[in-house]
Parts: structure tokens; C-alpha cells; sequence
């Protein structure tokens, strides 16, 4: 009976430590590690969620852009910072997903580093062609490239990148042998389908949005689960017949491993409130995104089963970064 209730007081002692520590954090500024560049969808995107969570926790959240190496630069930054609760980052698929696979050696592993707070947005991409090119269904188009073995070309951002894979897929779901064209960012693969020089591209939807809308490239299908918010008479991957075809970009926020489960509880709670808020919704759809929050251990999850995906997909295409 002692043994029982001396265990129990100890039990209420921690749980009361850690609630009283939840209670007193955060008493000091954030920092948010922002991956890529100012200016780009993940840095918007985490700048309009980090305004709105410094409002909630009344501290201020101080954004840091640790750009480079294909956003691997700022997830080593926030694997290798103190695990206090005060340090966070924005990572993504490319990053987190695809980079196991595509470095050699990657300065951080994104299962074991990070303690997963939640998924924030979710983005399609979206499979475009020149009208010229006489298709106009998923269907169509893999017909097409059967008949013209490595005659069709599809453009991408570069190697390894989520519209160079998303490429790869369609090659092996068409079972068709298409010639990938690697470009130096989407801008210039998007001209290349105006000016009919490559065939198709996989992109994510705010650079094409308005060229679709006006006629000069034709959407053929989106790769999310539902059809896109911005594009909703363009069917899905799966709706046109590839019933796997599944492939979008993803951001979710991290810390550090080693995090206090109660601070990132605490994290979860208000970041998920901020994607429920309809100015913060609205903003994230002109990013061409959508919110999907979840829980910090639906994430961990979830990062794993990328892992797997992404790397099969970079195998099969043989891109490799040194």
C-alpha cells in the first residue's frame, strides 16, 4: 500500500511539473527556421502561420530564413538546436521526404531529429500540356506516349524535385517511356510548354493558374486525393484512371528531438487553431495549398510512410545529388 501510494505521488509530482511548465511557456521570443529564400510559398506561408502564433502565445515569433542545398541547410539548423521549446522549423516533403534518398550524405535524419509538431498545408500538383498537343485526358496522353516511345518530353524544376518525380510516376503508371527535361526552376520549364518545346510538366498550381485560365496550357489532372479548391473542373490522378497516383507536396512544422512532449502538445494545439482561422485559409489557397493538420503523432507517422514513397521514386528515377 506505501509502495502504491508513494509511486502515485511521484506520478503527481511530474504530471504537476510538467503542467506548471506548459503553464510558464513560452517566456522568451521563438525562432522559426524558414528552409528556402524569402519570398517563396514556404516562406509565406510560414511567415502568415508565425504572425498568428506569436498573437496566440504572446511572445514574439522570430522568423529565420536558412536558405540553401535544397532546404537541407535549415533542417540541420533546427535538428541541431536546443530541444527547449523554443525552436522550430518548416520542413517539407523535398527535405524531409525525398533528400534521404537523394543525398548521399545528409546531415540530419528526419525520423530520429525532429520531434513532429503537426502537418500544415498540403498542395497538388498539377499536370499541364500545350494545347497544341492532342490530348486532352490522362488517358489520352499515356496512349500517346506508348505510341511514341521517348518522343514526349516533360519538364521540371530540376533533378530529384516533386514535378521531376511526379514524372517518374506517370511513366510507370502509363507504362510509357517519356525523356524528362531538368530545368533551373519552374518559370522557365513553364515557358518551354507555352513555346511547345517540351510536352508536358508537373507543376505546383500558382505558376500555371493563370495560363490555365486563360487557355494557353490545358490541365489534364491534379495529383491530390480530391480535386484542387482553385481548379475544380480538372479531375484528379485517380479519377482519370490511376487509381495509386497520389503525389503532393506537403509542409509541417518541427522541433528539435528531445522536446518536451508538453510544450509540443501545447504547439500542436495553437498551430492548429491558426489553420483554422479564414484569413489564414485564404492565404494559404493563393499559395495554391490547402490546411491538414494533424496530430504530432499522426505526423511521425506520416513522415515515415514518405520516406518510403519518395525514396522509391527517386531510385527509379536515378537522380542523385553528391
Amino acid at each position: 500500500m506505501m509502495r502504491t501510494l508513494v509511486l502515485a505521488a511521484s506520478l503527481a509530482m511530474v504530471l504537476g511539473a510538467e503542467a506548471s511548465r506548459a503553464q510558464a511557456w513560452p517566456s522568451k521570443p521563438l525562432r522559426w527556421f524558414i528552409p528556402f529564400p524569402p519570398g517563396g510559398g514556404t516562406d509565406v506561408m510560414s511567415r502568415v502561420i508565425a504572425q498568428k502564433l506569436s498573437e496566440r502565445l504572446g511572445q514574439p515569433v522570430v522568423v529565420e530564413n536558412r536558405a540553401g542545398s535544397g532546404g537541407t541547410i535549415g533542417l540541420e539548423a533546427a535538428a541541431r538546436a536546443p530541444a527547449d521549446g523554443y525552436h522550430v522549423v518548416m520542413g517539407q516533403a523535398a527535405n524531409l521526404a525525398v533528400a534521404p534518398a537523394l543525398y548521399k550524405k545528409l546531415p540530419y535524419d528526419p525520423v530520429k531529429d525532429f520531434a513532429p509538431v503537426t502537418n500544415a498545408v498540403s498542395a497538388p500538383l498539377v499536370l499541364v500540356v500545350n494545347p497544341a498537343l492532342p490530348v486532352k485526358t490522362v488517358k489520352e496522353l499515356a496512349t500517346l506516349a506508348r505510341a511514341r516511345p521517348d518522343q514526349l518530353t516533360f519538364g521540371s524544376p530540376g533533378n530529384g524535385t516533386a514535378g521531376h518525380l511526379a514524372g517518374e510516376q506517370f511513366k510507370i503508371a502509363a507504362k510509357a517511356r517519356m525523356t524528362h527535361i531538368p530545368y533551373k526552376g519552374n518559370v522557365p520549364a513553364m515557358t518551354d510548354v507555352l513555346g511547345g518545346q517540351i510536352s508536358m510538366l508537373f507543376s505546383t498550381i500558382p505558376p500555371v493558374l493563370g495560363q490555365v485560365r486563360t487557355g494557353r496550357l490545358r490541365a489534364i489532372a491534379a495529383t491530390g486525393a480530391d480535386r484542387a479548391a482553385v481548379l475544380p473542373a480538372v479531375p484528379t490522378m485517380v479519377e482519370s484512371g490511376l487509381p495509386a497516383f497520389v503525389l503532393v507536396n506537403w509542409w509541417g512544422v518541427l522541433a528539435p528531438a528531445g522536446t518536451p512532449p508538453d510544450i509540443v502538445s501545447r504547439l500542436n494545439g495553437e498551430i492548429v487553431k491558426v489553420l483554422q482561422l479564414p484569413d489564414v485559409r485564404e492565404r494559404i489557397a493563393t499559395e495554391g495549398g490547402e490546411p491538414s493538420p494533424t496530430s504530432p503523432e499522426q505526423f511521425a507517422k506520416f513522415i515515415s510512410a514518405e520516406v518510403v514513397k519518395w525514396g522509391a521514386l527517386v531510385r527509379a528515377s536515378g537522380a542523385q545529388i553528391d
